[in-house]
This record gives C-alpha cells, sequence and structure tokens, in this order.
C-alpha cells in the first residue's frame, strides 16, 4: 500500500481504524428518523401520500447513517518502520493528520474499560512522547493492534 505523503524507504507495515462502533450514531439516526417517519400514517391513516412522507424520512435517514459511516471509513491510523500517521475526517471538508515519529515514542500501553468495550472487543491505545500523549481511542482489537505497534517500534529502536 502506499499513501500520500509516504517517504522513499518507507514501508507501510499495519493499517487500522476505530471500531466500527463508532459509526452507531448515524444508524440510530437512521432507526430514529426513520420510525418518526411512520408516526404522520397513524395520525392521517387514510392519506396515501404518507408513503412518501416515510420515504422523505428514510431518506434524511440514509443520509446521516451514510455521513457517520463516511467519518469513519475516511479516519485511519498507518504505521510504518518510520511513523504511525493518524488521519481523522472530522466533516465534508475538515481532515486532520497527525504523524508522529516512532522514535519519539517512549512508552506504550493499552486498555480495554468496561463491559461493552469487552463484549465488542475495542479499547484504547495511549503512546507517550516528549512531548506529550497520543490517545487512539475506540481501536477495533486493541491487543493486536498494541502489539504490531509495540513490535514495529522495537524493530525500529
Amino acid at each position: 500500500m502506499e499513501f500520500e505523503g509516504q517517504r522513499e524507504e518507507e514501508e507501510v507495515i499495519y493499517v487500522f481504524r476505530r471500531h466500527i462502533l463508532t459509526a452507531v450514531k448515524g444508524f440510530l439516526w437512521l432507526i430514529i428518523v426513520t420510525a418518526l417517519g411512520v408516526i404522520p400514517s397513524f395520525i392521517w391513516p387514510d392519506n396515501s401520500q404518507m408513503f412518501w412522507v416515510w420515504l422523505i424520512f428514510f431518506g434524511v435517514g440514509i443520509l446521516g447513517a451514510a455521513y457517520s459511516w463516511m467519518l469513519w471509513y475516511f479516519s485511519f491510523y498507518i504505521v510504518t518502520n518510520q511513523r504511525l500517521r493518524q488521519t481523522r475526517q472530522k466533516g465534508l471538508f475538515n481532515r486532520s493528520v497527525v504523524d508522529l515519529e516512532l522514535s519519539k515514542i517512549m512508552n506504550m500501553s493499552y486498555g480495554v474499560h468496561g463491559m461493552f468495550a469487552t463484549l465488542f472487543n475495542y479499547g484504547s491505545i495511549l503512546i507517550q512522547t516528549e512531548a506529550g500523549d497520543l490517545i487512539l481511542s475506540m481501536v477495533s482489537h486493541p491487543e493486536t493492534v498494541y502489539n504490531e505497534l509495540e513490535n514495529t517500534w522495537h524493530d525500529k529502536r
């Protein structure tokens, strides 16, 4: 895999994302808005145009779910043999990128906190540097990602 901004002699080792549950708000939006679209048909049961009202509500719900999925899909982490790159999509036209050189990492740890995190296998990875901490939250399969990061970091040292 190659990415924009990749340096010469830089190899991509691992790519991962946050857990898909970070996009759950959009799917809840879809369910709630679709359910709200049914209410007018209970108020005016004989009006055949209520199907179109429901269809409009459903379309708005689909747009909200698609937006939430897009934010999740275009937010990812790339681990190379030189650095960790965090790319976060924060809106349709707002993206932030953070690069962290592996040589700047002082310590790493991970945690899975709570019943839902254990059930759905997500957690946080804490990366400590001299400049401050980088917290990768709601990472899917945190133990696997942590081990991959740890191995890459130790290989670089």
